[in-house]
């Protein structure tokens, strides 16, 4: 009896669901022509047929997906995903598989400036405009459910990892001091995000109104934050008066630019325990949140962009695939407890 209630209340979850097809869509969202955005979307489908693998190159692994199918009937939870500096969608397409395997609907946009093929001057120092790229997202899919299906407006939540980290938590209501930043900066010089001040233009006085801005948006019900960058320029009056669930991620090998003590742990000592759950990920390099690196992927790597290869480097525990296991039940958990069902 106990089984029987268990897979009905699953099935209630996750819109009935459970076996579905995963379906993939790339848009191109150009509601607003001054900053057109890349998006790539997984959902749930009824349809069957032959998938294809989207994500992948030379040397990443991508995923099994249907493209461009009929989105699943019912409602469904919404993640948002953002990728850190200099990255792109594919970067978490092992997670947005999983999650949209589970009936969640995925949507990973490209941040002009900061992403692979665009890292343009003047987009990358309009770092305030990320987490509108997320808001803007979300308004499309939810005005359009014809994309990837029916939204669950109460079970809508955000992910990023390290700058896409930083993104989701202005979403949550981080407030960000660009002088504080500058200020701590020249007591740690060596962090990464210090290094990258100038080139996201958060030393420029005339960011400095643009980035303390409220972006705080109340559609969405929870945040994960995976090894995050950036963290010491949030003010702590801001993030103690966080009031949605944030699951903190940080690398256990981690290192002196992107240390957890001063990034992640930055945010556990501010975000009120009430709303928190602060995670170190065992084994978990900076680079171990990304996809799985093909078989010599760092070689072809270095060869190209000599000391790049580190991105497929995990630590010595354990493999990236069993690292992103774990990631994927504990970040799965973490939503499935925060994000109310709500029937419609």
């Amino acid at each position: 009896m106990t089984s029987r209630i268990t897979l009905l209340l699953l099935t209630i979850l996750f819109g009935g669901m459970a076996h579905a097809e995963t379906a993939f869509r790339q848009l191109r969202m150009e509601e607003n022509s001054a900053r057109p955005l890349d998006v790539a979307v997984w959902y749930p489908t009824p349809e069957r047929g032959k998938a294809e693998t989207v994500g992948e190159n030379i040397v990443f692994s991508g995923t099994a997906a249907l493209r461009d199918a009929k989105p699943a009937a019912g409602a469904h939870p919404l993640l948002l995903i953002s990728h850190g500096y200099g990255g792109n969608w594919r970067n978490l397409n092992w997670l947005a598989q999983q999650m949209a395997d589970e009936g969640y609907i995925v949507a990973a946009p490209d941040h002009p400036g900061t992403t692979t093929r665009n890292k343009k001057p003047q987009d990358a120092k309009q770092l305030w405009l990320r987490p509108q790229d997320l808001h803007h997202v979300l308004d499309k899919l939810l005005a359009e459910p014809d994309l990837a299906g029916l939204v669950d407006t109460q079970r809508i939540a955000a992910l990023g990892h390290s700058l896409g980290g930083w993104t989701v938590l202005e979403l949550a209501g981080g407030r960000f001091d660009s002088r504080r930043f500058m200020a701590d900066c020249q007591q740690y010089a060596v962090l990464s995000g210090c290094k990258l001040a100038s080139t996201l233009g958060i030393d420029q006085p005339s960011a400095s109104d643009m980035l303390s801005l409220n972006m705080r948006d109340s559609r969405i019900k929870a945040v994960v934050s995976l090894d995050l960058g950036l963290a010491r320029g949030f003010t702590p009056e801001s993030l103690k008066q966080i009031t949605i669930p944030v699951l903190v991620m940080a690398a256990q090998a981690d290192s002196d630019e992107l240390p957890a003590r001063l990034e992640s742990g930055y945010l556990a000592e501010h975000i009120p325990v009430a709303h928190q759950s602060y995670v170190h990920v065992e084994g978990a390099t900076h680079f171990s949140f990304m996809q799985l690196c093909k078989p010599g992927a760092a070689a072809l790597i270095d060869a190209q962009d000599p000391g790049e290869g580190i991105v497929c480097q995990d630590g010595v525990s354990f493999s990236r695939a069993e690292i992103h296991q774990r990631l994927f039940k504990q970040i799965s958990a973490f939503l499935q407890q925060t994000l109310v069902y709500s029937p419609m």
